[in-house]
């Protein structure tokens, strides 16, 4: 799989976690010179709080279009520190 924003693939992987049909990339996956750390957070009820991180791809600035769970609740704990996408962000075989 692979997640493409702005032209450019910032996460590309053969194991991604399909929960409620979202795509969490393992964070080795990821081409982290895209991302940027964000203040924003949310919950979720069975997941746990979300993380997320702003894409920049050649200047244009995707604001929290990628989030994360560092601290997952028990049900959750296969997704640690994996990363799933938003906003605009294709996710293709």
């Amino acid at each position: 799989m692979k997640a493409i924003w702005n032209n450019q693939i910032v996460a590309e992987s053969a194991d991604t976690i399909l929960i409620e049909n979202n795509h969490y990339f393992p964070p080795e996956s990821i081409h982290s010179e895209y991302f940027k750390d964000s203040d924003t957070s949310t919950s979720c009820h069975w997941k746990g709080t979300a993380e997320y991180k702003t894409l920049v791809v050649d200047g244009a600035v995707n604001e929290d279009a990628v989030w994360y769970y560092p601290e997952p609740s028990a049900l959750a704990k296969g997704i640690k520190d994996y990363f799933a996408f938003w906003k605009g962000v294709k996710i293709e075989e």
